[in-house]
Order: C-alpha cells, then structure tokens, then sequence
C-alpha cells in the first residue's frame, strides 16, 4: 500500500495518516489491552517478593504476601488479593481477544 501511495505522489504525512497507522493501530491496540494482564501479574509477583512497592502501598503482592502468615485464621486476608489478581489479569485478558476478533472482523 505504501509503495502504491508513493508511486501515486502521495506525501509522506498522508502516507502516514492514511495507510500505516490505520493498519498499525489494531494489533497495537490488542497488545497493550493484553500487556495489562501480564503488567499485573508481574508487579504482584514482584511485590509478594518484596521487589514491589513497600508495605505501606497497597498491592496485591504485598497483601498476598502479609496475609500468607494468617492463612489459617484469616483465610480471607490471601483469598480476595489473589482472586482480584485473577479476575483482573482474566478480563483484560477477554478484552484483548475481543477487541482482537471484533478489529479483524471474525466478530459481528
């Protein structure tokens, strides 16, 4: 398309507005909606490590990792983090294949 554009004197602004962004944007759009859950399940593993952000701050990690002590009595403290962590990383994760299937056309 681009060589088709050139060959026609096409600029290369409209070159760009008009054929490589368009074409770009899709799969751009699928891969960062995806990358959040991957985002996500990176920072809690590195909080429940210790490698995150300090107990102060609210992550996930860090509550899986203050609650593991207390699993026995207060199974809760565990349960909600990692479910939350889940049920984030599995809906951005539906997004993404959606918006995938949706852009492509396979989904009407």
């Amino acid at each position: 398309y681009i060589e088709a554009a050139v060959a026609l004197g096409h600029s290369r602004r409209r070159i760009i507005l008009r054929q490589l962004l368009p074409n770009a944007m899709r799969p751009l759009i699928v891969t960062l909606t995806m990358g959040v859950g991957q985002a996500i399940v990176w920072a809690s593993a590195l909080s429940f490590l210790g490698l995150g952000a300090r107990p102060p701050a609210p992550e996930w990690g860090t509550m899986l990792s203050m609650g593991r002590d207390f699993i026995a009595n207060a199974w809760w403290l565990t349960f909600f983090p990692g479910l939350f962590i889940v049920l984030t990383t599995l809906s951005t994760t539906v997004a993404g294949r959606y918006l995938q299937q949706r852009l492509e056309g396979r989904l009407s």
